[in-house]
């Protein structure tokens, strides 16, 4: 068995992936903001559309792990299981009552059951309470733990840089106990033991989706919306001073919902090759980022492309610029048509309904594997945000 990556394009060997489940039916027109959802997605649709995917990753000899088995078999051992509900009691306000009830009902959950509560959450009308003033007064389907649909996205809250994995920290409160549940299996469970891992959910915010590993020895990470200055800088130095990478290159993003994250802007379908959103592949800048003697030696903002491929020792980094008209470009764009996930060089993962930026994709020799994503779309992410890559050639 091994572990690690330090591309985007190496073959691809093992991923985990989290097919949607009770978490993403917990979705309301209510909470649906609140979760980061833009609409109210048809779970059973979303499981077939997942399982295609997981499939075509299969087909092409990709060994898929499951984040739900994994954290059912990490929380059959006594330590991961009174280290999680710990955690996961501390981010409650729900009176001390409510939170003596709540403790006890998970102390005595199955490891499936636990599992299930973790990720779906918990609601007022699903525990049998007397005496708690809170429960009383809130309304039978208030959350006392709160459902994370957006566990779908296994990209953000791990990476795998060479042989270690960084858990991250995740911007939006609606995610921040993914990173717990993420941190726990990397912690405990037997197929990553002895893992090294960095950074970490008690740190400055950086999410996977930000992070671009180009080449080895070569990190982009987008600065926006979920990636903060402060949390490119802590990354950078771990990466840097630990030499797991040569070079970081600090990608400022607008700080939209459109554009998250870097990878909803660019991704590597080849070695040097990139496929970009056209409207911002003239005026996507990089400031590149090494280490020298325990210091930061930062160097001249430049083109994004022109510092990427210094760093990476090439001529020059092409990119397919799907050269679409600004209205069509805007929609593919907004539909994750430049989120692929790469399986092996000039071989990626695109979502169907992105048809012009697939077709350019093809005309410059990449195949590209469709598959539906109508229903998994609905939070804003494509085939890489889906999947943590855990082992790369």
């Amino acid at each position: 068995m091994t572990l690690g990556a330090d591309s985007e394009v190496g073959r691809l060997r093992t991923v985990m992936l989290h097919r949607p489940g009770p978490e993403l039916g917990r979705l309301t027109p209510r909470n649906n903001d609140q979760l980061l959802f833009d609409g109210i997605p048809w779970l059973g649709r979303a499981q077939d559309e997942h399982d295609a995917f997981a499939q075509a990753l299969r087909d092409h000899d990709v060994e898929v792990l499951y984040l739900t088995d994994l954290l059912t078999e990490t929380l059959a051992r006594d330590e991961a299981r009174d280290e999680i509900i710990a955690s996961t009691l501390k981010g409650l306000f729900v009176g001390p009552s409510l939170q003596d009830h709540i403790a006890s009902f998970l102390a005595g959950a199955h490891p499936e059951q636990l599992a299930e509560v973790l990720m779906a959450g918990l609601r007022n009308d699903e525990m049998s309470l007397r005496g708690s003033v809170a429960n009383r007064l809130m309304q039978p389907e208030d959350f006392l733990i709160n459902p994370l649909p957006n566990l779908l996205f296994t990209r953000d809250s791990s990476v795998w840089l060479r042989d270690r994995v960084a858990v991250t920290s995740l911007a939006m409160p609606a995610r921040m106990r993914e990173t717990q549940l993420t941190g726990l299996i990397y912690d405990h469970h037997p197929r990553f033991a002895g893992t090294p891992v960095v950074h970490g959910p008690h740190l400055e915010h950086l999410e996977g989706g930000d992070v671009l590993e180009l080449a080895p020895g070569v990190i982009a990470v987008g600065v926006g919306e979920r990636t903060t200055p402060a949390g490119l800088e802590r990354f950078a130095r771990q990466v840097l001073s630990e030499d797991l990478a040569h070079t970081v290159l600090a990608v400022p993003i607008a700080q939209e919902r459109a554009t998250m994250h870097l990878d909803t802007i660019v991704t590597m379908v080849d070695v040097d090759t990139v496929v970009i959103y056209p409207q911002m592949a003239d005026t996507l800048r990089a400031v590149p980022l090494t280490w020298d003697d325990g210091r930061f030696v930062l160097g001249e903002e430049t083109s994004f492309f022109a510092a990427a491929a210094t760093a990476m020792g090439i001529e020059t980094l092409h990119q397919i610029d799907t050269g679409l008209d600004p209205v069509t470009a805007e929609r593919e764009q907004w539909d994750d048509g430049n989120n692929t996930l790469a399986i092996d060089a000039r071989l990626a993962v695109a979502y169907e309904r992105n048809e012009q930026t697939n077709a350019r994709l093809e005309e410059h020799g990449i195949e590209v594997i469709a598959i539906s994503g109508d229903q998994l779309g609905s939070g804003r992410g494509g085939p890489r945000c889906m999947s943590c890559p855990i082992d790369r050639d």
